[in-house]
């Protein structure tokens, strides 16, 4: 069984100067299973406060891009800077809480698989038009589309492949190179995941979702590149 020393919390961020500070203080105080963490912030040339607050936080590492190049460039940056043995991806938000790193840590470490996925969806789905209901309808239908063609073109029984938590070990990281530099990063990283003969193992995470006023920025077109890199990872050799 392999040994863990070390997480790389890998957080991509732009223009997120009213959550970086938070997130990155609920980021320090989150367990690890003993392991050491090491917090990694790539900023993907925010023009507004983020820059300025990144700079005065101790105890992380962080890189500036010169111009914007999108969420898959900066995870891209992160993971060439990080030096962990395990990786694990947080969103520069607050929709999910960092206290949720042990159960995705504790399966990697105990050597049933080398690559967690967080899911909002394991234990049961959202319902819609009540009261205190998730805002994004039409975001839950796109994720049924990306889950159902996943789990159809790689034979998975998956239920959440868009959630931001993702903990892979290094080795995985290695294995290929990731080409998308928009939101369809997740989607080309578990493709070739699975391409590559790894399990992917789901566990229940914790999700607030914030509206787009709070500074939310996937869109509809997202989910179109998405499905396509899907299908485009599924038969392109790499």
């Amino acid at each position: 069984m392999a040994h863990y020393n070390k997480v790389s919390i890998l957080i991509p961020a732009y223009n997120e100067e009213n959550t970086i500070e938070k997130l990155l203080q609920r980021v320090k105080e989150a367990p690890a299973l003993g392991l050491e963490k090491e917090i990694v912030v790539a900023d993907d040339c925010s023009s507004d406060g983020t820059r300025k607050i990144l700079k005065a936080i101790p105890g992380i590492s962080y890189i500036f891009h010169d111009r914007n190049q999108g969420k898959g460039a900066a995870l891209k940056t992160a993971m060439h800077h990080a030096s962990g043995d395990i990786f694990l991806i947080q969103d520069a938000d607050m929709e999910y809480d960092p206290f949720d790193y042990p159960v995705l840590l504790q399966p990697i470490i105990d050597g049933q698989t080398d690559f967690v996925m967080g899911s909002r969806f394991h234990h049961e789905m959202p319902r819609f038009f009540i009261k205190n209901s998730p805002p994004f309808f039409s975001h839950f239908i796109g994720n049924i589309v990306i889950v159902t063609l996943t789990n159809f073109l790689f034979g998975q029984k998956n239920t959440d492949y868009e959630a931001c938590y993702k903990a892979f070990t290094r080795s995985v990281a290695q294995a290929f190179k990731i080409e998308t530099n928009g939101f369809a990063f997740d989607n080309e990283l578990i493709c070739k995941t699975l391409r590559k003969g790894y399990r992917i193992l789901e566990v229940p995470v914790r999700y607030r979702p914030r509206l787009y006023q709070d500074g939310k920025k996937i869109g509809w077109r997202d989910g179109l590149v998405m499905c396509w890199n899907i299908i485009k990872w599924r038969f392109k050799k790499f």
